[in-house]
């Protein structure tokens, strides 16, 4: 049994592409790829049941030939791995990819693009990688496209492009922000480039999809950031609360009472989503310069919890560094996975646990106190303490 994979991309088939056809006793596609090229002599299966085209696949015998026609690259988050994780060895034929065809229409390099697919997924790790970094395109899905994308980015500053039928007879590309996208009726198959600025050349780089990680490293020292008389989180403490936090690409994180905005910015510069909440207008000042000054996108709420949080997406992961008891039990049900508690005074540590058990988690909690090396008049060396600091940390169960 031989199947030959076949990409589609509107011009001519890759060569060998006729040959595997004429030979084939099975051809498999989508109903527009069967009519344009599957010949007359060879039985169709259209595909609409993944299992069924897969099982009809591996029917064929010894000498009998498959095709699988698709679109685009096989490879690049098609039609390839499911027949491998079948155990069906191909020979593949592919074409240009809906990503480069999208770019090369705009004439824009996208070796910077991150690229997340939303078949058959939660389109919510999607949207939060669009509400993280600065250019990703999202292979869309019927229920999970540009509609389903404009909704969901309401309060970030982006800009969609959508490419829908591209190399096809109804090709259109359309430039539109979040809110317009979401009220409108999209053509299948589509495909959405998302920017925050669409005129901006991306930076030379060495990594595809941009920088995978910080290049310094994360808990910077507080001269990092703007801060106001040392009211920050302290970079021993930041290490430890990030952790626990969890961010990473495809994940969302509050950081409430959020001051300067340092978790936040940590967590952005992780790959994650950040909505930062802070009412103290100095503090929003500090908070966007800090995150202007890191090179990541933080979403900034211009209020107090818990009002300020009933409009926002749920999140993953939320950390609480002020704003009360309150706002820690707004946030213990706000549906995240993690929930972290800043707290400097000893007699909120039992209650918050208990908001926090109540709400479904599983508590742990460490008091972190840092000694750091300070210099004397005569060059030697004394410890100095920074003030001591308690970190509860819930977990839901089953969520890790």
């Amino acid at each position: 049994m031989t199947v030959t994979v076949i990409g589609i991309d509107g011009g001519p088939l890759p060569d060998g592409a006729e040959d595997a056809l004429r030979s084939a006793k099975l051809v498999v596609g989508a109903h527009r790829h069967l009519q344009a090229h599957a010949p007359e002599h060879v039985r169709a299966l259209e595909l609409g049941s993944l299992d069924s085209a897969l099982g009809a696949l591996s029917s064929l015998t010894g000498d009998e030939n498959g095709v699988v026609l698709a679109s685009g690259d096989p490879g690049f988050f098609g039609m390839l791995r499911a027949l491998r994780e079948k155990g069906i060895r191909c020979s593949v034929l592919p074409a240009v990819s809906s990503i480069q065809r999208l770019a090369a229409r705009l004439g824009r390099p996208w070796d910077d693009v991150s690229v997340v697919s939303a078949h058959g997924r939660d389109l919510t790790r999607a949207l939060n990688v669009c509400r993280a970094r600065s250019a990703v395109v999202v292979l869309t899905a019927p229920g999970a496209g540009p509609a389903q994308l404009g909704s969901g980015l309401a309060g970030w500053r982006r800009t969609m492009i959508v490419g829908e039928d591209l190399d096809g007879a109804h090709e259109k590309l359309t430039t539109v922000e979040p809110s317009e996208a979401a009220e409108r009726t999209w053509r299948d198959p589509n495909i959405v480039l998302c920017l925050s600025d669409p005129d901006t050349v991306p930076a030379r780089g060495w990594h595809a999809g941009g920088e995978p990680l910080p290049p310094d490293g994360w808990a910077l020292p507080e001269d990092d950031f703007s801060h106001r008389n040392s009211m920050i989180t302290k970079s021993e403490v930041r290490a430890v609360a990030v952790s626990k936090l969890a961010p990473r690409p495809g994940t969302l994180v509050w950081d409430v009472g959020a001051g300067s905005g340092s978790v936040a910015v940590e967590c952005a510069r992780l790959g994650a989503a950040v909505i930062a909440v802070e009412s103290d207008q100095a503090q929003v000042v500090r908070l966007v310069a800090n995150a202007a000054g890191h090179g990541v996108d933080v979403r900034v709420e211009d209020g107090a919890a818990p009002r300020a949080l009933r409009e926002l997406p749920r999140p993953d992961s939320v950390f609480v560094g002020g704003g009360g008891s309150e706002a820690v039990t707004a946030c213990a049900h706000a549906g995240a996975s993690r929930v972290v508690v800043a707290l400097a005074a000893l007699d909120r540590v039992a209650s918050t646990r208990d908001v926090l058990r109540n709400a479904g988690y599983a508590v742990e909690g460490v008091q972190l106190t840092a000694n750091r090396l300070a210099g004397l008049p005569d060059g030697s060396s004394r410890l100095e303490a920074a003030n001591p600091v308690v970190l509860l940390s819930g977990t839901r169960e089953g969520d890790g």
